[in-house]
């Protein structure tokens, strides 16, 4: 899957990085981290440049986000009890995912990013609770910006050190 990714990035730019992590961070098994530190690495090589690069990547991450907040707030659990086996969506992950967005409020959304698995229950879970759409989008974007610069920034100043991490 990530010689994919890498292949799709390198030919497609950065229309390929957002509509990948749009996907992956909306669900789909997408290696994001790997796939924002190869677009770092492919700024280090001066293939891509940095600003356009953590821009596509932040526009992914915010529509992914915002798709999987609409599909909780609009489809609630049913969703999740109809399709959840076919992307590993459980009634545990969810219920944990739950229980940690209550104990962390709204951070969860910003820092949710950082634990895979979490990154794509957090917003459906806001969704399904009927986080106010201004709250989700400060702590759920703002969360995407860092995220995005994190990832893409390491594999830049990792260079070609990056795939050993």
């Amino acid at each position: 899957m990530e010689e994919t990714v890498f292949h799709w990035i390198a030919q497609y730019g950065y229309g390929a990085i957002a509509c990948l992590l749009m996907l992956g961070i909306a669900g789909l098994p997408i290696p994001d981290e790997t796939l924002l530190m190869f677009s770092g690495y492919l700024v280090f090589k001066n293939q891509l440049h940095f600003v356009p690069t953590l821009l596509a990547a932040f526009l992914g991450s915010i529509c992914g986000i915002t798709l999987s907040y609409v599909l909780g707030r609009t489809c609630g659990f049913a969703l999740i009890h109809r399709y959840g086996q076919y992307f590993h969506l459980t009634e545990d992950r969810l219920n944990r995912t739950r229980g940690w967005m209550e104990h962390s409020g709204a951070w969860s959304l910003t820092f949710g990013y950082y634990i895979p698995g979490v990154r794509h229950l957090t917003a459906y879970v806001a969704g399904t609770s009927k986080l106010n759409p201004s709250v989700f989008s400060l702590f759920a974007y703002s969360g995407g910006f860092l995220w995005s610069t994190t990832f893409v920034a390491v594999g830049y100043l990792l260079g070609d050190e990056w795939a050993r991490v």
